[in-house]
């Protein structure tokens, strides 16, 4: 199991940018596909984007393409999310997960992730 802690969530304005970081321990995280998603109030967790376990292959759901970017330096084990040009409709609970099974390929299928931080909050305001 890998434990994850996010932080870099807050207030923005539209039209901003934010980096959300996930510091993970406990397993190899080098070993694990890793992904984001989120929460907006009143809807379900949704993904957002997921790397592969050899950082060769990342997915993007449509909304995000081209504005958010995942990232991750296996040295400092830990995980990123650069949103750029933030909207509202980007509002929610950001939560960094790691596959269930080490040697992963990337899925937007939240049942292929085993591991959860506590989640990020991500305001943006127009």
């Amino acid at each position: 199991q890998v434990q994850l802690v996010e932080s870099g969530g807050g207030l923005v304005q539209t039209g901003g940018s934010l980096n959300l970081s996930c510091a993970a321990s406990g397993s190899s995280f080098s070993r694990y596909a890793m992904g984001w998603f989120r929460q907006a109030p009143g809807r379900e967790r949704a993904f957002v984007t997921a790397i592969d376990w050899n950082d060769r292959r990342k997915i993007y759901t449509d909304s995000v393409k081209g504005r958010f970017t995942i990232s991750r330096d296996k040295a400092k084990n830990t995980l990123y999310l650069q949103m750029n040009s933030l909207t509202p409709e980007d509002t929610a609970t950001y939560y960094c997960t790691a596959a269930r099974y080490p040697y992963g390929v990337t899925s937007p299928r939240e049942t292929e992730f085993g591991s959860w931080g506590q989640g990020t909050q991500v305001t943006v305001s127009s």
